[in-house]
């Protein structure tokens, strides 16, 4: 049965240990890319509005959705190169997962080893879906797709002339024009919201006179001696609309 300390596990899984696993899975491009010479590179980490932007890393506001790796050239280009750079995300995940394995395995961690083990279990389930050749669920290939491709035929087989990493340079211009838009959507519901503001204070103001207006009547009545028709008038003005 789903319990108090399945969603704990849940929580844990969703906001810390799938945001660092593919954080580092990213990171292992950046590695390769650096040694291959890579200009411009970006690791954003996460998506929508930036947080803060230091160096490389662009850290978004919702950063356990998904983080991404951008370039704008290599300094060494050719067949070893793309598979160095595809194959890079799978060494740092296996790696990473090896490494905390063998520290479990000596009796190191064993204070948060449930943890430990649920880090090491979503590495390999990423390393699981980069190393074996598929196109994913939007029809581009997964890195053991194009590994596989570059291997056997020298090059990609897709016919797809954008690259599968995006150029930080473009990145940038479409962050630029989301953030745009954000933008202008809120500027439009400010606009909404002030209308509907001065609406409902006109609508106060006319109230307030009509109220105005109905006691002035109320009190000439009284002062005509006219109690009854001022009592009917009270009646009339406490009565919900």
């Amino acid at each position: 049965m789903f319990g108090l300390s399945d969603l704990v596990a849940l929580v844990i899984s969703a906001f810390i240990i799938l945001p660092v696993v593919v954080f580092l899975r990213e990171m292992g491009y950046v590695i390769v890319g650096v040694l291959l010479g890579v200009k411009n590179p970006r690791l954003t980490v996460g998506s929508g509005p930036r947080i803060v932007k230091v160096g490389m890393f662009d850290i978004r506001k919702y950063y356990h959705l998904y983080s991404w790796f951008s370039y704008d050239s290599l300094k060494r280009e050719g067949k070893f190169a793309y598979i160095l750079l595809y194959a890079g995300p799978i060494l740092v995940n296996v790696v990473v997962a090896l490494v905390i394995n063998a520290m479990l395995a000596n009796d190191m961690l064993q204070e948060y080893e449930t943890f430990w083990n649920r880090f090491i279990f979503y590495a390999f389930y990423y390393v699981l879906f980069d190393v074996v050749p598929m196109k994913t669920a939007n029809g581009m290939p997964n890195n053991g797709l194009i590994i596989y491709e570059m291997l056997r035929y020298g090059k990609r087989t897709d016919f797809n002339e954008e690259p599968f990493i995006p150029a930080t340079s473009e990145v940038e211009e479409q962050y630029e024009e989301e953030m745009e838009k954000i933008e202008e959507v809120k500027e439009h519901q400010k606009d909404v919201a002030a209308e509907e503001a001065d609406t409902k204070y006109e609508e106060r103001q006319q109230k307030a006179e009509i109220e105005k207006v109905k006691q002035d009547e109320i009190e000439d009545l009284e002062k005509a001696g006219k109690h009854e028709q001022a009592k009917k008038k009270k009646h009339e003005k406490n009565m919900p609309e």
